[in-house]
């Protein structure tokens, strides 16, 4: 926990760095309007929603996983449960919010006008998988904060999973296909980058399916799995129909208003 920052800072610029290498040398569908705009808005909402969850979230999930811990606060500080235990469930636990939160900010009005900026990116790569308002990166963060400290996770737990999760969301948001010997056997535990772009999918049906950023196991669970759409992969409509693709869309400013559109 002593160097926490670039544990996380670390893992996140390899994985980020291999992705875009990955898309530059295999890509799996090709853009309708050029990279580099969606990238200037998309890496720039990442800029725009670290300073604003710092100032209004100053204090971080590790440090308060820590004084939960050094207080008693919180279910697993009340037990005894060997520390491997209390991580495996924590991770359980926290990915299973995850899951629940995301589907929230699909189903609640007031949550979507949020989550379709990540949803109105008309292509899908490891960009779009940073790509979240500052507004929901708060709500999230606040999100996460209670599960913390009600369940009283360990700080090594919180690292980890924060580490996994931003991990897993640059990969399943790659714009790459993996062979059929790979993706076939990966999509029964893993969400990979075919099941996820379903839900990128501009048909309703498939965006709201496979919610999860990880594992699989709570969509099944849940009921929200989809395996194929309506169209192939390599022909699916990604966005939204009402933010067409053009370059005024993928703009930063517009990235930042559109939770307040009446659309």
């Amino acid at each position: 926990m002593t160097n926490e920052l670039g544990w996380r800072l670390g893992c996140f610029f390899t994985i980020l760095v291999v992705m875009m290498l990955l898309e530059w040398q295999h890509p799996a569908r090709k853009s309708v309007i050029k990279n580099s705009t969606r990238w200037i808005a998309n890496f720039g909402l990442v800029i725009v929603s670290s300073l604003v969850v710092r100032l209004t979230v100053p204090i971080g999930l590790t440090a308060v996983a820590l004084y939960n811990q050094q207080h008693n606060i919180g279910l697993f500080n009340l037990f005894l449960l060997p520390s491997v235990i209390e991580i495996i469930l924590s991770l359980f636990l926290l990915d299973i919010l995850i899951y629940w939160q995301h589907r929230l900010f699909h189903k609640v009005p007031f949550l979507w006008r949020f989550h379709r900026v990540h949803h109105a990116d008309v292509h899908v790569d490891s960009s779009t998988g940073l790509r979240f308002h500052p507004i929901e990166i708060v709500l999230s963060v606040l999100i996460k904060l209670l599960a913390v400290t009600a369940f009283g996770v360990p700080a090594i737990a919180v690292l980890i999973f924060e580490i996994t999760l931003n991990g897993l969301a640059l990969f399943n948001h790659a714009n790459i296909r993996l062979p059929n010997v790979i993706e076939k056997p990966l999509r029964l535990i893993l969400m990979t980058q075919i099941l996820h772009r379903i839900h990128h999918s501009q048909v309703v049906s498939e965006t709201n399916s496979n919610y999860g950023f990880s594992v699989i196991w709570w969509d099944k669970l849940f009921g929200s799995y989809k395996d194929k759409a309506q169209k192939r992969d390599s022909e699916l409509d990604i966005g939204l129909t009402e933010y067409p693709p053009v370059k005024d869309n993928a703009k930063l400013w517009r990235l930042l208003t559109m939770p307040f559109e009446n659309k």
